[in-house]
């Protein structure tokens, strides 16, 4: 077995081993696994107690990387997320010392992260894009891997902020977690209430140092010039006349979607990026980088709903 098929081995048991965490989100588990391979961070959206929490915490533990939450209020401070500068007394007199804030950790959950100013929000800013937070003059490295999980509540509006287009743009990806069915919900049930019982804890599997390994690999997968050109053609028509669009993709979109289709293709065990990922990829790099029309408000339709159309009016 040579070190490519070792490597999508593991990534198919660490797939597994949150998979008996979180029931009925397979697809959100390896969404999320790709994008913690390509090296970007998530936006998550769904409806409260849906397992997100749960999900970022048995990612880390699998790959035993250190873990923060930062509940996300209106009174939170920018300082409370990167750190601060205090004043330390010696015997050689005194001095300011930075003390690092819950940002500093290999996985950073930022709960519920529209419900904090927009001042709080850009404090992520420089953390996702640079890895890095600057404080008093003095740029100080954050840990690698790093990785940003920021969920949001889609049923509520009172006493939150959204999150402007530029720093959604920071997010490789958007997933959706919809409600589940009631056999999942019956599952969800009983696996809780074994835990209780039985404690039934994640196994690590993986490391840091693998999963740089890992990315590595993974940014050398190659992609043909037809499946490149396609993928462009799919971020240019976001640009083209529709009524159903006001702002279309960036070209920080059409980046995601070339790093997370090498890492699907990646998970489903090929050497080549298709045609296939490229449609399949749209869709979570896309959907927060589209800016529907009044019109489309007006009628329903749902950035998802757009990009439906676009595949649909753009063969292969």
């Amino acid at each position: 077995m040579n070190e490519f098929d070792e490597n999508r081995s593991l990534a198919e048991a660490v797939k597994k081993e949150i998979q008996k965490q979180i029931v009925g989100q397979e697809n959100t588990v390896e969404l999320l696994l790709t994008v913690l391979f390509s090296g970007g961070n998530v936006l998550l959206e769904g409806m409260p107690g849906l397992g997100k929490t749960r999900l970022v915490h048995t990612i880390s533990k699998v790959f035993d990387l250190s873990f923060k939450r930062i509940q996300f209020t209106p009174d939170l401070m920018p300082q409370d997320i990167t750190g601060t500068s205090v004043l330390v007394r010696g015997e050689g007199g005194s001095d300011f010392m930075f003390r690092k804030g819950p940002v500093f950790a290999n996985v950073v959950l930022a709960d519920e992260i529209n419900r904090a100013t927009p001042k709080t929000q850009s404090a992520l800013l420089e953390a996702m894009q640079e890895q890095t937070v600057t404080e008093g003059g003095n740029t100080y490295e954050l840990p690698s891997p790093f990785f940003v999980l920021a969920t949001q509540n889609p049923i509520e509006t009172e006493g939150t902020y959204p999150l402007p287009e530029a720093q959604l743009d920071r997010f490789l990806c958007k997933l959706n977690i919809e409600f589940p069915s009631d056999q999942v919900l019956k599952e969800i049930l009983l696996l809780t209430e074994t835990e209780k019982k039985n404690e039934i804890v994640p196994q690590k599997l993986c490391d840091a140092k693998r999963l740089m390994e890992i990315r590595e690999q993974i940014a050398g997968i190659k992609i043909a010039d037809p499946v490149m050109d396609y993928l462009v053609k799919i971020v240019g028509a976001t640009h083209e006349p529709n009524k159903y669009i006001r702002v279309g993709s960036s070209p920080r979109g059409g980046q995601a979607m070339v790093r997370m289709c090498r890492a699907r293709a990646f998970m489903q065990g090929r050497y080549n990026v298709s045609f296939e990922d490229v449609k399949y990829i749209a869709y979570p790099a896309l959907r927060h980088r589209i800016v529907a029309s009044f019109d489309a408000i007006a009628e329903g339709i749902t950035t998802d709903r757009i990009i439906d159309m676009i595949i649909e009016s753009h063969p292969e």
